[in-house]
């Protein structure tokens, strides 16, 4: 919980990664593209503050000790959410699986909740497999990669054929979030296979079902929000649009959360930091600080209220994901206002 004026803050980091990328977990003859992959997401991370900012082997795989640091002791989060990416083509046990979080989900009970992943592209083998790890997991989401590379396939479309079997397969396991990375490209996957033209497709089909665009399709933002003000179940995932903008961008950032605001609103934001690219202690303390610049080409934006704030911070991914807020950090919670002092006479 981070309290600033005191205003409490529910923080609900809705995106973030435990990986090993070091290069032990390179697949042989994949070098350039585990190395690369790992490179990208590092350049990324200097877009942060400059004292946030790593070496790069300690970045490829970082502790469990430090990850639990980062979020729970200084970072102000209260509930994680773990979005897997596998990437086994360039790495020999994935990048950063299902598996990996889940075990580390159980050493620290009630402090994460687990997603996982499908690729279309594996059948019913692969239905199989997606339907034993939610169950042992309990997943209530799952964080789909379409650009990742599958043998001479590079990338695929949520409106695939066999995308729609995995996500009936998603409603009738009460998967109910479906976590969708479109945004910056890393390389070297390409660029079009992140493009957010595959989503209003399933959104409209699929209306039980959350579809959450990770970083909000950067660099299309004006494509996304023509696209989500209209489907009533698309969300914006708001990694790498704090983590990327708030320091480096700020009068971009500015304009991507006024735009996000004004088609989306404040009910389907929701925050993740995208850790280990950013830590999340200085986005919270960032964002909460943060409101929408004195500047005639964002006349257009209004002010986030406090109020908006915490339902980005958290309590919208909290609604998404049935996690129990306390009573205090609710938005009706009753102020609590301390009685004047009386002078002894």
């Amino acid at each position: 919980m981070y309290e600033k004026d005191g205003e409490k803050y529910f923080v609900v980091d809705a995106h973030t990664h435990f990986w090993d990328a070091s290069p032990d977990n390179w697949v042989r003859g994949q070098e350039e593209y585990a190395k690369g992959w790992i490179e990208c997401f590092h350049a990324y991370q200097g877009l942060g503050p400059k004292e946030t900012h790593w070496p790069i082997d300690r970045f490829q795989k970082y502790s469990e000790e430090l990850m639990m640091h980062d979020l729970f002791e200084a970072g102000h989060v209260d509930k994680a959410i773990f979005q897997p990416t596998n990437l086994r083509q360039w790495y020999k046990n994935g990048f950063n699986t299902t598996e990996a979080d889940g075990a580390m989900a159980e050493r620290h009970p009630g402090q994460f909740l687990v997603n996982t992943t499908f690729d279309p592209r594996e059948g019913d083998a692969g239905m199989r497999a997606f339907e034993e790890r939610v169950k042992r997991y309990g997943c209530k989401g799952v964080k789909l990669y379409t650009a990742e590379w599958r043998g001479d396939s590079r990338g695929w479309s949520l409106k695939d054929p066999e995308a729609a079997r995995y996500l009936e397969k998603c409603e009738e396991l009460g998967v109910k979030n479906v976590h969708i990375h479109k945004g910056p490209t890393i390389w070297p996957l390409d660029k079009d296979a992140f493009d957010v033209s595959d989503v209003d497709h399933v959104a409209t089909n699929f209306q039980g079902l959350n579809f959450i665009v990770e970083h909000v399709g950067l660099p299309r933002i004006e494509d996304f929000c023509f696209m989500a003000t209209q489907e009533r179940n698309v969300y914006a995932g708001l990694a790498v649009v704090v983590g990327g903008l708030m320091h480096a961008r700020p009068k971009f950032f500015a304009k991507v959360m006024g735009e996000l605001m004004f088609w989306l609103g404040e009910d389907k934001l929701i925050f993740g930091a995208d850790y280990a690219i950013w830590e999340p202690k200085w986005q919270v303390e960032g964002f909460v600080d943060w409101n929408m610049p004195a500047d005639e080409d964002l006349s257009d934006f209004p002010p986030l209220t406090v109020g908006q704030k915490k339902k980005i911070l958290g309590l919208n991914a909290a609604r998404l994901y049935d996690i129990e807020v306390p009573a205090e950090l609710r938005l009706d919670a009753p102020k609590v206002v301390e009685p004047v002092g009386v002078p002894n006479p």
